[in-house]
């Protein structure tokens, strides 16, 4: 890596006129590499269950104060901050003209009309008006949202919230072959370049001037928390400084999760885990929680570690491809930044303050009866007997957003669904009902609609498949 290193006087020069990035930041991370561009992994040996000292049972924090000018003044304290520099790529929201014409997913209508950002709005203002706080809202966008979050924002002109934005830092994808940066070689326009991970949150705040003007403003804690997570919501008990973590599910194998390492607590990604190891990290057995990337930090200490250098996370290299060139995206998590804190803690939340948005198959839950909308809150429906969410698992057809919208006429009600499987060229009716476990499978150019009104238990159409409709019933032969 220090053959690289020393490349990089070579081709600093066209990187160095780009304003958005910091090179000295940059440099970091590729130091942060070993020699063959892989992360840095742990010594398996000294791992260690944290302890309820050091990831704390959410039941034992104190409750909420009772007396309404306490809660103000906490939460006059109190910064939201919403991570929104990603693209929702993975649910086909690479185009202009889509919703609202902007790409983010943040951006996505989640139920009545409401997209992510209308939601954390709407929470913040009924939080204001209900304790006559401020409490601002902060984007941190990368250079693909910017653009059109500023855009986005203009509609909450009227508001009485105070909205601020910022960008991350930018920085160049290494070619794999020489680790020599793609802008280098001609390729200057944005796929040369990527926002590096939600770890340079704390980097870009400080040098966006943000947190120097927070800090002036009397503003002490940040809530940092992903923007498509419908879960992560102001809670006023957990005003300290924290990873929350939450207990882990066979959907979460692959999530980070919090372990004491020499003597700290500390984020464990699988890009650190030993190959050999692997398979015992995605156990739900031996790992019980994972990072939810909610976390609440001290303004003050923030500013401290990042003026002193201080947050040397693990990186974590991405690999990509553009235009057949093999690159890397080194990336760090914002929750490794929790072993340079004093005195930090996790907090092992409910479930339900984990509510992703990652795909439309999490689109699919949330925009079913399975949860309805109050006061900008995404609340569980008690109709709901088991805790634990269904399983879905939706075929490419259902990929992009606009594709999923269009092949359900309503959404399903999935109150007593346990588990859904749907392949092929499947249609959705209106006021379809699924309940236990059903799996839908069209055969190779065969369309298969499920009428209207359809109600369908414990289905499984490789066999056979009932619809039961009200006053008829329509029988298919396996497909």
């Amino acid at each position: 890596m220090l053959e690289h290193m020393d490349r990089m006087g070579e081709v600093s020069k066209p990187l160095r006129k780009i304003g958005a990035i910091s090179f000295s930041f940059f440099q970091v991370y590729l130091y942060g590499l070993k020699g063959d561009g892989e992360a840095q992994q742990v010594e398996w040996s000294k791992i260690q269950t944290p302890t309820d000292e050091v990831v704390v049972p959410y039941d034992t924090l104190a409750p909420t104060p009772a007396d309404p000018e306490e809660t103000k003044k906490l939460l006059d304290k109190l910064v939201v901050l919403k991570l929104n520099g990603g693209l929702g790529t993975t649910m086909g929201c690479t185009g202009p003209k889509y919703i609202m014409e902007v790409w983010e997913r943040s951006v996505i209508e989640v139920r009545n009309g409401l997209t992510f950002l209308d939601l954390i709005v709407i929470q913040i203002e009924n939080l204001n008006k209900k304790y006559g706080c401020s409490v601002p809202l902060l984007l941190m966008n990368s250079f693909n949202t910017h653009d059109d979050t500023q855009k986005i924002i203009e509609k909450y002109s009227a508001s009485d919230i105070e909205i601020h934005t910022f960008n991350q830092s930018q920085y160049p994808r290494l070619v794999v072959d020489d680790f020599v940066p793609l802008p280098s070689k001609g390729r200057t326009d944005k796929d040369g370049w990527y926002p590096p991970g939600h770890g340079d949150v704390f980097p870009s705040l400080k040098n966006s001037g943000k947190l120097d003007a927070l800090l002036s403003k009397g503003k002490e804690y940040v809530f940092v928390a992903n923007s498509d997570n419908l879960g992560a919501i102001v809670d006023l008990s957990i005003l300290i400084l924290v990873l929350i973590v939450t207990p882990k599910t066979l959907a979460d194998v692959k999530g980070g999760t919090l372990i004491s390492y020499e003597g700290k607590v500390q984020l464990l990604e699988i890009a650190q885990v030993p190959d050999q190891h692997v398979n015992e990290f995605k156990s739900i057995e031996k790992f019980k929680i994972f990072n939810t990337n909610n976390l609440w930090v001290n303004l003050k200490a923030i500013k401290r570690l990042v003026e002193a250098d201080a947050l040397k996370m693990e990186i974590i290299p991405n690999p990509k491809e553009v235009d057949g060139i093999k690159v890397l995206q080194l990336e760090t998590a914002a929750g490794a930044a929790i072993k340079f804190f004093d005195h930090a803690i996790g907090i092992n939340v409910p479930r339900s303050r984990f509510l992703p948005v990652k795909a439309t198959s999490d689109l699919l839950l949330v925009q079913s009866d399975l949860y309805t909308l109050v006061d900008g809150f995404v609340i569980r429906n008690q109709a709901r007997a088991n805790p634990a969410n269904p399983s879905i698992e939706l075929g490419p057809e259902f990929k992009k957003v606009a594709n999923f919208l269009s092949r359900f006429k309503s959404i399903p009600s999935i109150i007593e669904l346990d588990s859904l499987k749907v392949t092929g060229d499947v249609w959705f009716g209106a006021n379809v009902i699924l309940k236990g476990k059903v799996s839908i499978v069209a055969k190779s150019g065969v369309k298969l609609e499920i009428p209207d009104g359809a109600v369908l238990q414990n289905k499984n159409n490789k066999r056979s498949i009932q619809f039961a409709v009200p006053e008829f019933r329509t029988y298919l032969a396996a497909y």
